[in-house]
């Protein structure tokens, strides 16, 4: 996790810092969007909640309202919430989801694709509390932004690979969704 938290903390040309934490789980509330219980369209969900997307298209549009009626959580009883990042890759591989160009499937792939991490937000005072600072480390860029972009490009050379595979008839788009796909649909786990 150091090893990730370095690569994330440097640009091109600028060393980063990545501090080190330790979090006391007990007595808080986890809303983990990636765990049982839980498809990737809670998560896209979540985003389009609490991220701007430039919605263009007509099925977008419907699609956003569609999942946001079906599949909204609720964060305010959370102390923490735990999914998949939301940083640049994966924010265009929702928008491809939702601009109906990849399925459910090819989205929940491509949020697993190079190995990029999860996110962790504490959504409370009481995770606040739970946390304790200690320490940092520098991140030096020559040495962790190649390993940063190496570790993308395998990820969007690896998604755009998966993206020029013939979809099957049991692929889910968003248009098929909105068609009423309930949030138990097995081709949705």
């Amino acid at each position: 996790m150091l090893k990730l938290a370095k690569e994330w903390a440097v640009d091109e040309n600028r060393d980063g810092y990545a501090n080190i934490y330790a979090l006391d789980l007990q007595n808080l509330k986890i809303l983990n969007l990636s765990g049982k219980g839980f498809t990737v369209l809670h998560w896209i969900t979540f985003l389009l909640q609490h991220r701007v997307f430039n919605l263009k298209t007509d099925i977008s549009k419907l699609g956003k309202q569609y999942l946001v009626a079906h599949f909204s959580l609720s964060s305010q009883n959370y102390d923490i919430i735990k999914g998949y990042r939301a940083d640049d890759s994966y924010f265009a591989y929702a928008e491809s989801f939702l601009n109906n160009t990849i399925s459910v499937k090819r989205l929940s792939e491509a949020l697993r694709l190079g190995n990029l991490g999860e996110q962790i937000v504490l959504m409370s005072e009481k995770a606040f509390d739970n946390l304790r600072f200690l320490g940092y480390e520098i991140a030096d860029a020559a040495t962790y932004y190649p390993l940063r972009k190496e570790r993308n490009d395998r990820a969007r050379m690896e998604f755009l690979s998966n993206r020029r595979d013939a979809p099957t008839p049991n692929d889910l788009y968003l248009n098929d969704i909105i068609r009423g796909i309930p949030a138990d649909d097995p081709r949705l786990q």
